[in-house]
């Protein structure tokens, strides 16, 4: 194995600086691969790293350190580079050797016990269940897909979790939108419907399902419902005064209708959630995104979990009272303001149910906590961390990884995504239009706090610049090749590896070989994109090789080198796609 290979190498580097310098033999010796394959397969900078302490020049401490390494069967030379490197290049063998463990240990290949079982919580998307997923929620969809795939593959023990507004106004206005519809049924225009209600066609399919169910049961006398609102300024004005009239109004009509519906209320509310979580929940899984637990806000309320964190702030003085709200002291943990946590009505704000949600992750035992938010969350952190100070709960024990929007272009025209006008473009229809692969695949392709721009010319396309469609070309490929031989998968693990010894065939091995470092890597920056880059390369070296050999020879062992090597590069394109959700077809 790689681990093995440098573990091996550090023993060699740890004789030679024993005998160059024993009062230094216990500094850290850190082997790394090299960007370029004509530095070697790993790097050492340990006399760069002992040079100032030791007031020795580096170049010249390599080279003591150099002339003790012992010889060692897995090295086919050492040399220096740069200002004092001290660079491994391993012998053929010991790169081919990757090829036999890959065949080995097939979906196996790569796993690794970084997370040691310990349990770690991802909560993602977590979007408002007010509308459908449009194609700025697939992106955190996707990552946090891959992310615990990712993490799962590293040895933690994850679970996935949706946290579902239930409890809060925008439901609230869904609801009343809903019902607005539906009244229209029966007295049409008789309520000017809000500009800033919900206005897509699936709140008014909404309103016809109460209508089919129930009939005219859920009419009320519209006078009362406009009684004491403050009406609907111009539709031309958009200034501040305006905007909030405009909000003053449709909180009035949801307090009227709360009254005028009475226990019916909960019936409409309860409806427009249940249908637009159960389509939520449905998009997703046609997107391969499971969540283990969908986690419901109203049960923080419910359980009384937000009253008595709250309690908890104020008894440890961290909550104040200021025109009869109250405030928590966020200030002092680094905000940039204090936050209410309590309205002067006595209805407490998004940010205590938050705070709540948070404490009740840490009850539930988790050594890990990964929230995945959007970037506009970015100023949410330090409020939520310092909450979580206040609580005497470790903050470190939270990562937030933030995820940029896509932006998707069509016909290089930018699409809306606003889920109030209804004016978006749906996860759903994206991925009818492009496919599952290509939108799991393209959300992943840019670190996740980076602008994506959703090319989706070049997602729909079959050609080389297509990253997706050629990675899974590799794979149908070497499946295209195997039964062109049609013999007996399993010999391949006998074959003789001594045969391979073309460049291609060296760098496609060396690349095997990078893969369980790079599942470490990845897990430990939360960064699945990496995955997508490094099956680029590896189907970038496997076509480089298919376009300049024969794979399939009159030398009978040296067709089975070669097909034990592609079936290699098969396997793990299968371990690395299985991590980003994205299949493995193969014909094509």
């Amino acid at each position: 194995m790689t681990d093995d290979i440098k573990t091996h190498l550090t023993a060699l580097m740890r004789a030679a600086l024993t005998s160059v310098v024993a009062d230094q033999a216990d500094a850290a010796i850190v082997l790394e691969r090299p960007k370029q394959a004509s530095h070697g397969d790993f790097s050492c900078n340990l006399a760069m790293q002992l040079a100032r302490p030791m007031k020795r020049n580096p170049r010249e401490l390599a080279g003591l350190l150099l002339g003790e390494i012992p010889r060692s069967p897995l090295v086919e030379k050492t040399e220096i580079a740069g200002a004092g490197f001290i660079n491994f290049h391993l012998t053929a063998a010991a790169k081919l050797g990757v090829v036999g463990r890959v065949l080995s240990q097939g979906e196996a290949f790569g796993r690794s016990t970084q997370g040691d079982h310990r349990k770690v919580q991802v909560e993602y998307v977590s979007a408002n269940p007010t509308g459908p997923l449009h194609v700025g929620h697939g992106r955190g969809a996707a990552y946090g897909a891959s992310l615990s795939n990712l993490l799962a593959y590293a040895g933690w023990d994850v679970t996935s979790e949706y946290y579902v507004n239930d409890a809060g106004r925008q439901m609230d206005i869904l609801a009343v939108s809903a019902w607005l519809r539906y009244l229209d049924f029966y007295a049409p225009a008789t309520v000017a419907f809000p500009p800033n209600a919900y206005q897509g066609d699936y709140v008014a399919d909404m309103a016809a399902q109460m209508k089919i169910a129930h009939g005219d049961k859920l009419v009320r006398q519209t006078a009362e419902l406009l009684r004491g609102t403050p009406g609907l300024p111009d539709a031309e004005r958009t200034d501040d005064e305006a905007k909030a009239q405009r909000e003053a109004h449709l909180d009035a009509l949801i307090a009227n209708a709360k009254t005028l519906l009475g226990e019916a209320w909960n019936y409409v509310h309860s409806h427009v959630l249940s249908e637009q979580l159960e389509d939520c929940r449905n998009d997703l899984e046609a997107f391969g995104v499971h969540f283990d637990v969908w986690f419901s806000e109203k049960s923080l309320f419910d359980t009384g979990l937000v009253d008595r964190c709250v309690e908890r702030l104020e008894k440890a003085g961290h909550i104040y009272v200021q025109n009869g709200a109250k405030w928590f002291k966020s200030t002092a943990f680094g905000d940039e303001k204090d936050r209410v946590v309590q309205r002067d009505n006595g209805l407490y704000t998004y940010f205590a149910s938050d705070i709540a949600y948070h404490l009740n992750k840490y009850e539930r035992g988790f050594a890990r906590i990964i929230n995945i938010w959007g970037a506009d969350h970015h100023g949410y952190i330090a409020r939520v961390k310092g909450a979580l100070t206040a609580l005497e709960l470790d903050p470190a024990v939270l990562d937030v990884a933030l995820v940029q929007f896509a932006v998707l272009y069509r016909n290089g025209q930018k699409a809306s995504m606003s889920t109030r006008s209804g004016e978006f473009v749906t996860l759903r229809t994206l991925r009818e239009d492009v496919g599952n692969d290509a939108c799991r695949f393209f959300y992943v392709l840019r670190k996740s706090d980076q602008h994506l721009d959703f090319d989706l010319d070049l997602a729909k396309s079959q050609t080389n610049e297509n990253p997706v469609y050629y990675i899974q070309y590799a794979h149908a490929r070497v499946c295209s090749l195997l039964a062109q031989w049609n013999g007996d998968e399993q010999a391949l693990a006998a074959a003789d590896l001594a045969r391979l010894d073309n460049p291609h065939e060296l760098a496609i091995a060396a690349k095997l070989a990078e893969f369980p470092e790079l599942i470490d890597s990845a897990a430990a920056e939360l960064a699945p994109h990496l995955i997508a880059f490094y099956l680029k390369d590896l189907a970038a070296l496997f076509h480089s090789y298919y376009n300049a050999e024969r794979m399939i020879v009159d030398d009978k062992a040296l067709t089975c080198s070669r097909l034990a090597l592609v079936v290699a590069v098969r396997q793990v394109i299968r371990n690395g796609l299985a991590i980003l959700g994205v299949s493995c077809p193969q014909s094509m």
